[in-house]
C-alpha cells in the first residue's frame, strides 16, 4: 500500500473495501508474470465479492501461471473524491498498481443500472471511455455477464464482449492476447482475430443502419465475422473449476457464506425470464462432488453458513440426497444450510425436515401472478393448490412467515389479475392459521411486487412495458385491497425499472445518453443515494432521444432487434410461438416432461437434452 493511500483511507467509509490483503487473495511475483488482468465489478466491494461467477473466473485466470488477475471494485463516492483529489488512479487490490498499465480490463456486467459505473471506473483508471479513442498501448476492455446478451447500448465503450459462461472462452481469449502481445500485433489485428473466436463479439466489426422511423434496418458484419455470435457454455460442470479455496473478505459482504452451484440452466421456460433461456440447457453437478466441495470450502474459509445456488434449486433431482450429505457435516457444527430459489410446486416435507436440521429462516416463493390465467400466460406452471400444499408443509413444520414475489405489468394483465395478488396473500395468511403455525408469534405474509421489464431473448421481447402512471395505479389498487396488519406490502421503484427496460432492449444510440448522463454525475444508479431520475430524463431530452421508444413501444413482429448480434441458442421462431401461447394462456410443459424444441439441444451430446 502506498503512503498516499494510507493517508486517505482513514477519511472514507469502510476502508477495508480498498486495502486488499485478504486471506486467499492471489499475489504473484511480477517478474514471473507476462500478462495482467484487472477484473472489474462495477459496484461496491460488498456486492462484487458476493458474486460466485467472479470468484470462479478469478480462480480460472490465476490458474494460468504467467497470468495475474486482480480485483477492482467501484469506489464509493467518498473514496472517488479522495482518489481524484490526490491524483491516485484506480488500482488492482492485490498489487496496488494502476490498472491502466494492465493488458486487459474485464468487466462483469449483470445489471443495466451499473452502466455509468463502467465509464466512471475507466475514467478513474485514466483509460479513454470510448473504444475509438484508445490507442495501441491502451488495455483491451472486455465485458461479460447477462447484460451482454444485448451489448449494443454500451458497445461504444467495450472492445470485446464475451457471451455466455466464461470458464473456457476467457482462457482462449487470454491466450490469443498473449500471442498478440508477444508477436507485436496491432490492435486492429487482435480485434479481428478475437472476432473469429466462438463466443466473442467485437462491436467495431459490425455496422449498424437505421430506418427513417428509428427502427433498425440492418446489422452488417465486416471482415468475415459471422452473426449472430452464439453463447459459450461449459458442458461438464463436474470437470469445471470451483473455488473451494477462495478469498475470505476482511469486511462484511452481502452473501458472506459458502455458495454451492448445484446446476446451471432451468427446465421451466417461464416466458418472462431471460436467465431461464440464457443458461439453457440444464447441466447438473454430481451430488457427491458437491458434498466434497461444500465441506472443503467450509473448512478452508471458516464460514458458518452454506447456500445452494441455481435458478430453481428444488428442481435438482438428487436434492434430498445432497442435503443429507451436507447436513452430516453441517448440523453437528451448527453450520446453516439454506436453499433459495425454491418453487411452490415441489417444496416437500422431506425438504422441510432437512432445512429444520440447521438454523431456520423465512421461506420465499414467487408465484409471479395473482391468478391462474396469468400464471398460465407467463408459463409459471404453478397452481394455487401447489402453493397451498407448500404452505401446509411450511406452516405445519413451524414456519410463521412467508414472502411472496409478484410482478405487475405482465403482458395480458388485468385489474382482476392485480386483485388476485391480494386474494392469494389473504389465502396464504388463512392457510397459516389453519395449518398450525405458532399462534403466539402470529403469521406474517410479506408481498413484494416489481414492475415487469421485457428482456431480450425471451417470449416477451416484443412487449411494451407499462408506463409509470399505470404501474402506480396498479400498486395503489393492490394496496387498497390488501389492508391487513399481518400482511406487509412492498413495491419496487418504477423509475429504475423503466431505465432498465430502456437499456435492456436498447441500441447503439443510447451510448451517447449513457456517456452524457455520466458526465453530468450519474453513477451508482442502482443505489437510491445516487440515483436521479430527473438527470436521466433531462439528458434524454437534451440529446433528442425518446426513452419510451425503447421501453414503452411494442416491437413489430419482424422488426430487427439490436440484440440479434447475439444468440442464446434458442430460436426466434420458438420465442414467437411462446408469445402466441401466452396470449392464449396455454402452458408449455417443462423440459423434463416434454421437449419444446427451443433449439438449446444443439449444446447437448448427440443433440439430446438431459434435463
Amino acid at each position: 500500500m502506498t503512503k498516499e493511500l494510507e493517508r486517505i483511507l482513514p477519511l472514507v467509509q469502510k476502508p477495508a473495501r480498498y486495502t486488499g490483503g485478504e486471506y486467499r487473495a492471489v499475489v504473484k511475483d511480477k517478474s514471473e508474470v507476462t500478462f495482467r488482468v484487472a477484473f472489474c465489478f462495477p459496484d461496491t466491494y460488498e456486492i462484487g465479492m458476493s458474486n460466485l461467477g467472479m470468484r470462479i473466473l478469478y480462480g480460472v485466470m490465476n490458474a494460468i501461471p504467467e497470468v495475474w488477475c486482480e480485483r477492482v471494485f467501484a469506489p464509493w463516492g467518498d473514496m472517488e473524491e479522495q482518489l481524484r483529489a490526490h491524483g491516485i488512479p484506480l488500482y488492482g487490490l492485490e498489487s496496488g498498481d494502476p490498472i491502466a498499465g494492465f493488458d486487459l480490463i474485464a468487466f462483469s456486467v449483470g445489471y443495466e443500472m451499473s452502466y455509468t459505473n463502467i465509464l466512471n471506473m475507466l475514467d478513474l483508471a485514466g483509460v479513454p471511455v470510448r473504444r475509438e479513442d484508445r490507442g495501441e498501448d491502451s488495455p483491451l476492455v472486455v465485458a461479460g455477464g447477462t447484460c451482454c446478451y444485448d451489448p449494443e447500448p454500451i458497445s461504444d465503450f467495450i472492445d470485446v464482449f464475451s457471451l455466455g459462461e466464461g470458464e473456457e472462452v476467457t482462457v482462449e481469449m487470454i491466450r490469443l492476447c498473449q500471442r498478440a502481445k508477444a508477436e507485436g500485433w496491432s490492435r486492429a489485428r487482435l480485434l479481428g482475430a478475437l472476432g473469429q473466436v466462438p463466443g466473442l463479439y467485437v462491436p467495431s466489426l459490425v455496422e449498424v443502419t437505421y430506418n427513417d422511423d428509428g427502427t433498425l434496418r440492418a446489422l452488417t458484419p465486416k471482415h468475415g465475422v459471422k452473426l449472430p455470435v452464439l453463447k459459450r457454455i461449459v458442458s461438464d460442470l463436474n470437470a469445471s473449476y470451483f473455488p473451494t479455496q477462495t478469498i475470505v473478505p476482511s469486511t462484511e459482504i452481502v452473501h458472506d457464506r459458502v455458495m454451492l452451484e448445484v446446476f446451471r440452466g432451468c427446465i421451466r421456460g417461464c416466458r418472462f425470464c431471460q436467465a431461464g433461456y440464457a443458461y439453457r440447457p440444464v447441466r447438473a453437478k454430481d451430488p457427491q462432488l458437491l458434498v466434497e466441495q461444500g465441506i472443503a470450502a467450509c473448512k478452508d474459509s471458516g464460514y458458518q453458513e452454506m447456500t445452494l445456488s441455481s435458478l430453481s434449486t428444488s428442481d435438482y433431482r438428487p436434492l434430498e440426497r445432497l442435503c443429507d450429505g451436507l447436513l452430516d457435516y453441517c448440523a453437528p457444527r451448527d453450520i446453516g444450510l439454506s436453499l433459495p430459489s425454491l418453487r411452490a410446486d415441489n417444496f416437500s416435507m422431506g425438504l422441510m425436515r432437512r432445512l429444520q436440521a440447521t438454523r431456520k429462516s423465512g421461506l420465499t416463493f414467487a408465484p409471479e401472478a395473482g391468478t391462474q390465467r396469468l400464471r398460465d400466460a407467463i408459463n409459471k406452471n404453478v397452481t394455487e393448490e401447489d402453493l397451498k400444499q407448500s404452505c401446509r408443509v411450511a406452516f405445519s413444520g413451524g414456519w410463521s412467515s412467508v414472502k411472496l414475489y409478484f410482478m405487475l405489468g405482465l403482458p395480458t394483465e388485468t385489474d382482476e389479475d392485480v386483485l388476485g395478488i391480494a386474494d392469494l396473500a389473504k389465502k396464504v395468511l388463512a392457510w397459516g392459521r389453519e395449518f398450525g403455525a405458532d399462534q403466539r408469534r402470529g403469521i406474517r405474509v410479506t408481498v413484494s411486487t416489481a414492475c415487469f421489464v421485457p428482456k431480450p431473448h425471451t417470449a416477451f421481447q416484443w412487449e411494451a412495458q407499462v408506463d409509470r402512471a399505470e404501474y402506480m395505479r396498479r400498486v395503489t389498487l393492490l394496496r387498497e385491497h390488501m389492508r391487513d396488519r399481518n400482511i406487509t406490502y412492498n413495491w419496487h421503484d418504477p423509475d429504475t425499472s423503466f431505465l432498465e427496460a430502456v437499456f435492456a432492449r436498447g441500441d447503439r444510440r443510447l451510448g451517447a445518453v449513457i456517456q452524457e448522463a455520466w458526465r453530468r454525475g450519474a453513477k451508482f444508479d442502482a443505489w437510491s443515494e445516487y440515483f436521479d431520475m430527473a438527470r436521466w430524463m433531462e439528458t434524454f431530452a437534451d440529446l433528442g432521444v425518446d426513452p419510451r421508444f425503447y421501453a414503452n413501444r411494442e416491437r413489430g413482429r419482424d422488426e430487427v432487434f439490436p440484440w440479434e448480434v447475439t444468440s442464446v441458442g434458442v430460436s426466434r421462431d420458438f420465442f414467437a410461438r411462446e408469445r402466441e401461447r401466452a396470449y392464449q394462456a396455454v402452458i408449455t410443459p417443462d423440459c423434463r416432461r416434454q421437449c419444446s424444441g427451443c433449439g438449446a439441444n444443439q449444446f447437448c451430446p448427440g443433440g439430446v437434452c438431459d434435463a
